[in-house]
C-alpha cells in the first residue's frame, strides 16, 4: 500500500516540478508537433499549384492549357509571390528538418519551382500591353523590397538543396537591385517613396536583411553583411524608442518624426531580421557586438509587454488593443532562437515557452490559425491599427507560427 501511494505521488510532484522549472513535458512536445503538423498540412492540402479562370471557376495545371481570354488567377494563396510566402517557404523547410519530414521540404521546392515555371507566362502576356497585375507582377518586377526580399530569401534556401541556374540568376538580380538600386536616405538607410517621400518602415528590416544575410553567407560578398549591419543599426537609430524598448512602425523623413504606433508585427519583422543576420554574420565582423547588444535590448523591451495569456497585443503598449497572433509567434521564435544560439541567457526561455502556450491556443484542431492581423500599411492614427481585421487563417501568420513551434521543439530538446 505504501509503495502504491508513493507511486501515485510521483506524477503530480514531477508535473509540479516541470511547471515550476518552465520546461515542457513529453506530452507538451507531442502536442506541439501535432499542432505544427496540422498547420503545415493545411498548407500542403490547399496549395493546389494550379490556376483558375476567375470568370467561370475552371482550373488549369498550367497557363498554356487555358483558352484565350481566360482571366487567370492563382487557385491558392500559398502559391502567391508575396513576402509572407517567403517566410512560409523558409518555415516549411525548417519544420521539415526539425520533424525529419521531407514532405514539408518538398513543398518549399515545389512552391518556388511553380513560380519559376509559370510566372513567365504573365510576364510575356503583360509586357506588350504595358499593364502589370498583381500578384504576378511582383515575380518579375523589382521596384520595392517587398518584391524580392523575403521571397528572395526563400529562393536562397531552396537553392541550397536544389541549385538550379535560374534560381541563382534571380538571386543575383535581387542582390544587385538591393545593393545598388533600392531607394535610400543620404545615410544609405532603406526607405519607401510612399505614403510620404521618403518613409522608413520597420517591416523593411526583414524585407532586406533576411535576404542580404543569406546572400552574404552564400556568396561571401562582404557588401551584403556590411549593408545588412548598417540597416539594423540605422533602423534602431530612427525607430527605436529607448524608454519603451520598442520600435515605432515608421519614420517620416519629411518632418523627421516617427509614426504614432508601436505595431506588433513591425517589431516582429525587426527581431526576425536581427536573428537572421546574427546567425550568418562572421564572428569577427566589426559590428557583431553592437548588433548583439541591439537584439538583446529589443528582446528585453518586447518581453515587458507580454500579456498573461503569453500573447502580445496588436499595439504593444496598448492593453485595450486585441491580442495578435503573428507578432506573438515572431517574438516567441526570436526569443527561443536567441536562447538556442546563445545570444541571450537561458533564463529568458520562459518568455518563449509562455509565448508558445499563447500561440497554440490560437491554433484550431483543423490547423487553422486565428487572431492574425491582415496586411497593414502605416497609419497616422492609432484607431487605424485598433480596427485592422483578423481574417481566419490569414497567411501573414502561417510561416511565423511554424517557425516559432519548430524553434520551441529545438529549445525543449536542448533543455532535456
Amino acid at each position: 500500500m505504501i509503495q502504491t501511494i508513493r507511486s501515485n505521488l510521483i506524477v503530480p510532484v514531477l508535473s509540479l516540478f516541470m511547471a515550476c522549472s518552465g520546461r515542457g513535458s513529453a506530452q507538451d512536445t507531442l502536442r506541439t508537433e501535432g499542432s505544427l503538423r496540422a498547420v503545415a498540412n493545411v498548407v500542403v492540402r490547399d496549395a493546389g499549384f494550379r490556376f483558375v479562370d476567375q470568370k467561370n471557376g475552371k482550373w488549369f495545371a498550367s497557363p498554356d492549357q487555358a483558352p484565350a481570354g481566360a482571366q487567370l488567377g492563382l487557385q491558392s494563396r500559398y502559391n502567391d509571390w508575396r513576402y509572407w510566402n517567403g517566410v512560409l517557404v523558409i518555415a516549411m523547410m525548417r519544420l521539415g528538418e526539425v520533424l525529419n519530414d521531407t514532405g514539408f521540404i518538398r513543398f518549399s521546392r515545389e512552391d518556388i519551382g511553380f513560380s519559376f515555371d509559370y510566372y513567365r507566362y504573365f510576364e510575356e502576356r503583360y509586357r506588350g500591353q504595358g499593364k502589370w497585375e498583381y500578384p504576378f507582377a511582383q515575380r518579375f518586377l523589382m521596384e520595392e523590397l517587398d518584391d524580392c526580399g523575403a521571397m528572395g530569401a526563400g529562393v536562397i534556401e531552396v537553392y541550397g538543396c536544389d541549385p538550379q541556374e535560374r534560381y541563382r540568376a534571380y538571386i543575383d538580380k535581387a542582390a544587385e537591385f538591393m545593393l545598388t538600386k533600392q531607394y535610400r536616405l543620404e545615410d544609405h538607410t532603406f526607405v519607401r517613396p510612399f505614403p510620404e517621400k521618403w518613409t522608413l518602415w520597420a517591416d523593411d528590416l526583414y524585407m532586406s536583411v533576411s535576404f542580404l544575410a543569406r546572400m552574404g553567407k552564400m556568396s561571401g560578398d562582404p557588401r551584403c553583411f556590411d549593408d545588412a549591419a548598417l540597416q539594423v543599426i540605422n533602423f534602431h537609430r530612427y525607430l527605436f524608442d529607448e524608454e519603451k524598448g520598442l520600435m515605432h512602425h515608421c519614420w517620416y523623413s519629411d518632418v523627421r518624426q516617427a509614426g504614432v504606433a508601436f505595431w506588433g508585427r513591425a517589431n516582429g519583422w525587426a527581431v526576425l531580421a536581427q536573428v537572421d543576420l546574427l546567425d550568418r554574420l562572421p564572428q569577427k565582423h566589426p559590428q557583431r557586438a553592437a548588433l548583439l547588444a541591439l537584439l538583446r535590448k529589443h528582446i528585453l523591451g518586447i518581453a515587458g509587454y507580454q500579456g498573461g495569456e503569453g500573447l502580445w497585443h496588436q499595439l504593444l503598449d496598448k492593453g485595450d488593443s486585441y491580442l495578435e497572433t503573428s507578432c506573438s509567434a515572431m517574438f516567441t521564435y526570436a526569443v527561443a532562437h536567441a536562447v538556442n544560439r546563445g545570444y541571450i541567457e537561458p533564463r529568458f526561455a520562459s518568455i518563449a515557452r509562455r509565448g508558445w502556450e499563447g500561440v497554440m491556443s490560437r491554433i484550431g484542431a483543423n490547423g487553422e490559425i486565428e487572431g492574425v492581423c491582415a496586411g497593414t500599411g502605416v497609419g497616422d492614427d492609432l484607431v487605424f491599427y485598433y480596427r485592422r481585421p483578423t481574417p481566419p487563417n490569414d497567411p501573414h501568420g502561417t510561416g511565423a507560427v511554424l517557425l516559432a513551434g519548430a524553434e520551441i521543439l529545438q529549445l525543449e530538446r536542448g533543455a532535456k
